[in-house]
């Protein structure tokens, strides 16, 4: 018969006590740089921008009106200028982000 996850992660737990084996540094002892925020940012871009598509291409096909009829509704609600932009900065950064950051890393 077998053992179990707890039986082996028991026996794994004592195993490393006893051979006093060091723990694997986690993330809060690294000291942060940019290079890591760099990086830390491109995936979380990247993951926003296949979102997005994903989200986007998924209203394209379910939604019953076209495009103009969302974009007319959008322009109804007179919004304020302000929101307009952080909006369109909301939808640009990831894309240019990701886009630049991508060619600095190949180059």
């Amino acid at each position: 018969m077998g053992t179990t996850a707890k039986e082996e992660m028991a026996r794994f737990w004592e195993k490393n006590t006893k051979s006093n084996r060091p723990l694997s540094p986690h993330v809060t002892i690294y000291k942060w740089s940019l290079p890591m925020a760099m990086s830390i940012t491109h995936r979380g871009t990247g993951v926003a921008l296949s979102l997005g598509v994903s989200l986007f291409s998924l209203a394209a096909l379910v939604l019953p009106e076209q495009f103009p009829h969302y974009l007319a509704m959008v322009k109804s609600l007179s919004l304020g200028p302000a929101l307009i932009y952080s909006a369109k900065f909301a939808l640009a950064f990831p894309f240019t982000y990701h886009t630049w950051n991508g060619i600095r890393h190949l180059v």
